[in-house]
């Protein structure tokens, strides 16, 4: 028999803090996607006055004396305590060199953005000069698509300004090229575009369509709207014509921030010193937030009212975790990169055939950690050293034990397997289990499972399809 009741149980569980969720999802992050969730941030908090970033000028010697300062709390005693004591070998003196690199920085040119479009005329426009500020902010809170999507309480709170002087900027700017931009809707947009239709009559027309009856247009009831505005379908047809000249993505002429290329920053260097490879984590790349003195002295004043104080207090609390996060997430991935060095020393002097078996489990039992952090930390992160620049992850290899006991990189059961085929008759291929007990004679304990797994990874076809191949070959000489 079925019944239903009311129970109260008490039960626990484990809930990640948010502080911590945000610190595992910035650690996940490549360079070029944190800072993008830096300057997002920035546009959700109005506290944080601004976030700047030296990376597009950073030169080689920008970089020498940030390289070298190895973080003094390490543990080895070994590891030099002043500047002095690094390789000269490490700097770079060819003063030409510089020169060049520099020209080629100062050189390279970018489309402008819509954002940058928009301030300009803002400046020369007839935009009140007590309101550019203001005009300067809605520029900045603009989709790639030229629509407002700004926070509106967030920039009332940061311009001081009402909601009435917000929307009114905001139609001035939609009067600026390319009109549109500053729209809060697809109506607005496109009623802001009409003087670029000539003919006054259709230009009224087009005027009536978008203000009464978009949605209708965009269901195809052309009939329907032929009856409500009285029009025969020819002068229907003559004003959805005009209206399809109209731009309703008018900020897609621009480029925006996310459209601009990807450039690979290594976030870790490589540094030579006293016999050992340091890693040095690079902080250029990563835009430093700074908190508003204005608001910061708001929390000080005795007349900010309650409210506004603990709005203030949030926000603040809000830039101080992803300070705090960056911070950390900075020092997690020193200490992972620091360990993946050490484990691969062979890297250095042979390059990637220098490494030997190393798993991300063996990084994360060293360093004390779990093994998703440091399978985090080495997603999409790169490091500059003398052999080039390569991502964290190339450093691990996977490794096969051979009948003594020892265990080996993969690759080099790959190169095994690839010379037994090259090698083999062709007429007579090797089988599987014939290359798993070939290999077994090298020292590789492969099963035949194992080998067809690897032959289909270096795109080797099995036996039968390899001697078809050879017979189709030997047929073809024959003909000849």
């Amino acid at each position: 028999m079925l019944s239903t009741s009311l129970r109260h149980t008490l039960a626990q569980s484990q809930r990640m803090a948010p502080q911590l969720q945000q610190s595992l999802h910035l650690l996940e992050l490549g360079l070029p996607a944190l800072r993008e969730k830096i300057y997002e941030e920035m546009a959700s908090n109005p506290l944080i006055e601004s976030v700047s970033t030296d990376l597009e000028g950073q030169t080689v010697s920008d970089m020498e004396h940030n390289q070298v300062k190895v973080d003094r709390s390490m543990d080895d005693d070994s590891y030099p305590d002043d500047e002095e004591q690094l390789p000269n070998s490490y700097y770079t003196e060819d003063a030409d060199a510089l020169e060049r690199r520099r020209h080629f920085l100062d050189s390279i040119t970018r489309d402008e953005t819509l954002e940058e479009h928009l301030r300009k005329q803002i400046i020369t426009s007839d935009i009140a000069i007590a309101d550019r500020p203001l005009a300067f902010l809605l520029a900045g809170s603009l989709d790639s698509n030229g629509y407002f999507v700004g926070s509106l309480p967030d920039i009332i709170m940061a311009s001081g300004e009402t909601e009435a002087k917000i929307y009114s900027v905001l139609s001035q700017i939609r009067e600026l090229d390319p009109p549109g931009c500053g729209a809060l809707t697809l109506r607005d947009c496109l009623l802001a575009q009409l003087d670029r239709i000539a003919n006054s009559s259709v230009r009224s027309d087009v005027k009536k369509l978008i203000a009464t009856q978009l949605t209708n247009l965009a269901e195809g009831k052309l009939e329907e709207i032929c009856a409500k505005l009285a029009w025969t379908p020819a002068r229907l047809a003559v004003a959805v014509q005009e209206l399809k000249s109209l731009n309703p993505r008018p900020g897609n002429e621009f480029p925006s921030e996310r459209d601009k290329p990807a450039y690979i920053h290594p976030e870790v260097q490589a540094v030579q010193s006293a016999g050992h490879w340091v890693a040095v984590v690079e902080s250029k790349g990563v835009p430093e937030i700074h908190i508003s003195d204005r608001y910061l002295k708001l929390l000080e004043d005795p007349k900010t009212d309650k409210e506004t104080l603990q709005y203030i207090r949030e926000k603040v609390a809000a830039a101080h975790q992803i300070m705090d996060a960056i911070k950390n997430r900075s020092e997690t991935i020193r200490r992972i990169s620091q360990a993946i060095f050490d484990a691969q020393p062979g890297f250095f002097a042979e390059g990637l055939k220098g490494l030997k078996p190393l798993s991300k489990q063996e990084i994360a039992n060293q360093v004390g950690v779990h093994y998703t952090t440091v399978a985090r930390t080495v997603k999409e992160k790169y490091f500059s050293s003398p052999r080039g620049t390569f991502l964290l992850n190339d450093l691990f290899a996977q490794g096969v034990t051979t009948t003594s006991g020892e265990k080996v990189v993969k690759n080099d059961v790959l190169d095994a397997l690839r010379e037994l085929i090259q090698n083999e008759d062709k007429m007579n291929p090797l089988s599987d289990d014939a290359l798993s007990t070939q290999l077994k004679t090298k020292g590789f304990q492969v099963a035949r499972r194992t080998v067809a797994k690897y032959r289909d990874k270096l795109e080797i076809p099995g036996a039968i399809a390899r001697r078809a191949k050879a017979n189709e070959r030997g047929n073809e000489k024959g003909e000849l």
